[in-house]
This record gives structure tokens, sequence and C-alpha cells, in this order.
């Protein structure tokens, strides 16, 4: 693909230097549809990014836009607080038939503001109300999200540093298979949680991620998600799962802890919730959990009814059925098949990959060659991201909606950004 050089002064100029994505891939973007974008020169871009996880069904997915159109065009209410309106109405209803009671899940549903680290914040204060202690057990190289409360549940260095302020209150455990299988599961948790000598607190809760995506794509084996829950129940814990990034089918069930068949105490949704890139989140929790005084967590846009309208519209179209689930499945067969041809043509320069459903990993020997890969990716046409604590993981993240032919394409473009760069 010939590339002219952008004119990105106005950007460099005005915007301030925290900007990150745009420099890997230094063009302008323009418009998009399903699971390709444009930059404003008409280049066409296959996107396995897919918003970090917020276009599960496509950019402009036009179901969905239908609805938004719709809504717009008859002036529905926009903005709401927490108001009640005909769209959250409608979100609400949809959400419980499709979602929540066919899976026997008793959540009520929290609006905690537009954000994903809202929705932890929000849990993490939850917890530590009902619960009155102040500690929180997270695991190794977790993310959570970039505010205060988040990041100190967070495990990565470089993040965490932006606090310019002691983190507390958060202690990391290790994560499925961060010992590399040397130690029998959570014996290091339980020994600390019976040693009144220990210097660990009572934990008010556990937070984890199903799949760690910016952590590199460490994914839990349902044993241990399982044993993690019985160790919460068993020391009066509340489990939170972070289904932030993992959920909304990205795994294939659309909670990322369906196949484990546990239940947490407390659910953060947040990014492919509302379907279209809207800002929107959840934190759901049992009906016990509930002990909010009115406004005692609450925020100016904690009302998106424009989200509410594709939230729903997104449930309705991809999840009165099973199919959706069924296809991820057969789509992440498509990839794990690729990953592994790639690993057998490059046995040095890879590590090993990993994943579940529409979220897979490949790590790099050489850290730094997975962040090459990217950009000669970026040249040939195919946007991928990195992760991991050293950026050593090319992170797979399509739409759950891209055809098996888009799919191809870009893992053979993959493949030879890979034969090129190592």
């Amino acid at each position: 693909m010939t590339i002219t050089q952008p004119d990105l002064s106005v950007f460099e100029t005005l915007e301030s230097e925290v900007r990150s994505y745009c420099r890997g891939w230094p063009t302008v973007f323009d418009r998009a549809q399903g699971s390709k974008m444009y930059d404003e020169d008409g280049h066409e871009y296959l996107d396995f990014f897919a918003g970090a996880g917020s276009l599960n069904y496509g950019h402009n997915n036009p179901v969905l836009k239908r609805a938004l159109i719709d809504y717009l065009e008859r002036d529905g209410v926009v903005h709401g607080l927490d108001m009640s309106t005909t769209a959250k109405r409608a979100f609400l209803e949809t959400f419980q038939e499709t979602i929540l009671r066919p899976r026997d899940l008793p959540y009520k549903v929290m609006f905690p503001g537009p954000t994903g680290t809202n929705a932890v914040e929000s849990a993490l204060k939850l917890a530590r109300k009902v619960k009155g202690r102040e500690s929180i057990v997270s695991f190794t190289n977790a993310f959570h999200g970039m505010s205060l409360g988040s990041l100190a549940v967070t495990g990565n260095a470089f993040k965490r540093a932006g606090a310019g302020i002691p983190l507390v209150h958060g202690t990391p455990m290790p994560f499925d298979n961060y010992l590399d299988g040397r130690t029998p599961d959570f014996i290091w948790f339980e020994r600390l949680l019976e040693d009144s000598g220990s210097g660990l607190n009572q934990p008010a809760a556990v937070i984890v991620e199903t799949v760690q995506g910016e952590g590199g794509i460490n994914v839990a084996r349902t044993e241990w998600l399982r044993k993690l829950a019985d160790v919460c129940k068993r020391w009066d814990m509340l489990l939170i799962v972070d289904d932030i990034q993992m959920g909304c089918g990205r795994t294939g069930g659309f909670f990322s802890f369906e196949e484990a068949g546990i239940v947490p105490d407390i659910v953060t949704v947040s990014k492919s919730i509302s379907g279209y890139g809207l800002p929107m989140s959840l934190c759901l929790f049992k009906p016990e959990l509930d002990v909010w005084e009115p406004g005692e967590h609450n925020g100016t846009f904690r009302g998106n009814n424009p989200a509410f309208v594709t939230a729903a519209a997104a449930l309705s179209a991809y999840w009165a059925d099973g199919e959706m689930e069924k296809q991820t499945l057969a789509r992440g067969e498509q990839v794990e098949q690729a990953m592994k041809a790639i690993r057998a043509e490059h046995p040095d320069a890879t590590r090993e990959y990993r994943g579940r459903g529409l979220v897979w990993g490949l790590e790099m020997t050489t850290p730094d060659h997975a962040s090459k890969i990217a950009r000669r990716a970026f040249d040939l046409g195919l946007l991928v991201e990195t992760s991991g604590p050293e950026s050593e993981v090319v992170k797979l993240l399509p739409a759950l909606t891209i055809t098996p032919e888009e799919l191809d394409e870009g893992l053979r473009i993959l493949a030879r950004a890979i034969r090129e760069t190592v």
C-alpha cells in the first residue's frame, strides 16, 4: 500500500502528548463500515482492533444505525441523567429478557457513568460499603482502568506511576499460571488469609478478568475461576468480574464467566454494551448488595439515551438466539488455526499464542518485535495493537460480525507482517 504523508500538524500542535494509538497508525481516518476503516485519502484498512473491543458488531452497524437515526429524528431524549425515559426502559426490559433471565442471573442494574473505569469504581465502592472493609485483592498483570481506584487494582507499573500519589488498599495475587504451574492454585492467597500475622487485612472483595486483555491475553482456566469463586465464598469476600473488554460476547457467551459456571457477586460491563461505540457502562450486582443511598454514586452522563437505543437494538438483533455465540466460537477456531501455522513457521521468534472466542494474542520472544509487526501490518492495511507489560504480545480483537473472508484476509496480512519483520 502506498500512503502519502498525511497532514498531522494540527494534532501535533494542539493535542496533548498523551495521545497514543495515533502514533502507531499515522493517518487521518475519515469513515468506517463493518470491519473496514478508510483514511481521508481513501486507503482501506481491515480493523482487528474494533475500538479496543467497543465495536463488537463493527463500525456503523446498519441495524443499530437505523435505530439511532430514527430515535434522533423523532427528538428522543438524548441527555437524561438518571431520569426514567422510554429509551432506558426499552434497554432494561430487553436486557432482562434477552440476557439476564435466560441465564438465571438475578442482577440489579446500575448506570454508574459512561466509562469502564467508572463501573469499576462503583463496584469497588459498593463492595467496601457492603463488607465494611477497605482491602481489595486483584491479580498480577490486571488492568481495570485509569482513575485512582481502578489504578490501585491495576498491575501495570507505567500506568500506576501516572497516578502521582500512593495507590493503597489493593493487594495483588498471582493470576492463573503466573508461577508456571509450580505451586497449587491459591496456596499463597489462602495462607495469607489464614495467618493473622501475614499483614493482609481481610479483603472486602476480589476483582478479576477472566481473560486479561491489556495484560497480554492471559486466559484463566475454568477450574481456576471456579476455585477462586470458592475461596471468595469461604472467606466472605465478594467476587467482582471485570467484563468490560471480554463481555458482550467477546469470548463466546455474552458474559465471559459463563463457561466456568460461576455467578459473580458484581460484574462490570462497558465497551460494547452500547454496540455502536457510544459511551455506556453497567455495574451489575446481586439484589441483596443494593445498599446504595439515592445519589450516593452519580454522574452527569450516566443516562446516555442514544446508547440505550443502540444497546437494545444490538441485544435484539444478535442475542435473541444462540447464533452469535456459535459464530464467534467458529471464527475463533479460524484464528487459532492461523496462530498455530504462524507459530510453526516462526518457532524461535514466537513464544506462544493464546485466546478464547475472538480475542487472541501472539507473544513474541523479542518484545519490541510486536510493535514492529503492528506497524508493518498497518503499512499493509491491517490495524492490530499490542498488549502485555512490555507490549510483547500482538493482540487480535476483530469484530464479532467479521466475515470468514475478511478474517482470512487479515490473518494473511498478519502472517506476512510477521514474516517480513522477524
